[in-house]
């Protein structure tokens, strides 16, 4: 089986070529990766010529314009990013028979009330970028394509940066931290991701039956002022000089801190429908945020 894995150097595309190298033949592009093998999805067109090139059996498509609130100062490029890139690699992979592994986000929904949210709930983007997302997700469902589409929330990866090093480096550097703590939702990890997308494409596969839209996020719930506090409390037990006092990281409401796109203030999902289909389960948020810590504070 050939796999061709797109967006290879983001926070998921790094950890899933570990987690699909197993499954077959992985080729691994990016936007800067050498000719013929360059995944330019600026010019979305040019990515028919590189599935031609590859004829992989599976397409996994773990690049995006995940730039929120930049999304609203350029829509045209998100448009090209997360909706027309989307629906040419869809249109390669119905012509070949090839499954098409694609990544969509809660920022598809309004964020209202305090429920998670099931696949077939109601859409409602608030943004650029959920609106392109929600775009991609619909030219992938309609053409026909074999394909697993996994909607998830607060990506964090270990590589790169993320709110949890950011947190870090202001908690050493400032007497106090304003946190926004009225969003909820579920920090998952880049790695759970990559994991979860290994079994259930291989499972799908197997039983064709299984393709759709799923939710996948780690369990429980937080916002982003909990999940601050958490890993600032954490890294202080660890021995982390840090200069702002636990009950100098204040809440507030997400009205005080403006952002040129509006945020969800639910990101809850309901992932039963894919612990179900795949015998999966999704662990609590909290391990995997710790032990990404654990790794980037022993570095």
């Amino acid at each position: 089986m050939k796999i061709l894995l797109l967006g290879k150097n983001g926070q998921v595309g790094w950890e899933l070529q570990r987690a699909l190298a197993p499954l077959g033949d992985l080729v691994a592009c990016d936007f800067d990766t050498p000719a013929p093998l360059t995944a330019d999805f600026s010019h979305p067109e040019s990515l028919a010529a590189l599935v031609a090139a590859v004829q992989p059996d599976v397409i996994v498509n773990a690049a995006a314009h995940t730039a929120v609130d930049k999304a609203e100062s350029e829509p045209d490029l998100a448009q090209a990013l997360n909706a027309t890139a989307p629906a040419v690699l869809a249109c390669e992979a119905a012509a070949r028979g090839a499954w098409l592994v694609h990544y969509s986000t809660d920022y598809v929904f309004d964020g209202s009330g305090h429920s998670p949210r099931s696949e077939d709930a109601p859409t409602g983007p608030l943004s650029v970028y959920g609106r392109t997302k929600l775009a991609g997700e619909q030219a992938i469902a309609t053409s026909g394509c074999k394909h697993l589409i996994l909607r998830t929330s607060w990506v964090y990866a270990a590589r790169g940066g993320n709110f949890a090093k950011t947190m870090l480096k202001l908690a050493a550097e400032r007497d106090a931290l304003n946190v926004i703590a009225d969003q909820w939702g579920a920090p998952t990890s880049a790695e759970l991701l990559a994991d979860v997308t290994a079994h259930a494409l291989r499972q799908a596969m197997a039983r064709p039956e299984l393709a759709g839209l799923y939710h996948c996020v780690a369990g429980g719930e937080t916002t982003w002022h909990a999940y601050a506090q958490l890993v600032i409390e954490h890294a202080r037990a660890a021995g982390v000089p840090i200069k702002v006092a636990a009950d100098a990281v204040r809440p507030i409401p997400t009205t005080a801190y403006p952002t040129p796109a509006t945020r969800p203030l639910n990101s809850r999902l309901d992932t039963s429908r894919l612990q179900t289909a795949f015998g999966l389960h999704l662990p609590d948020w909290q391990p995997g945020v710790v032990r990404m810590l654990t790794e980037h504070l022993q570095r």
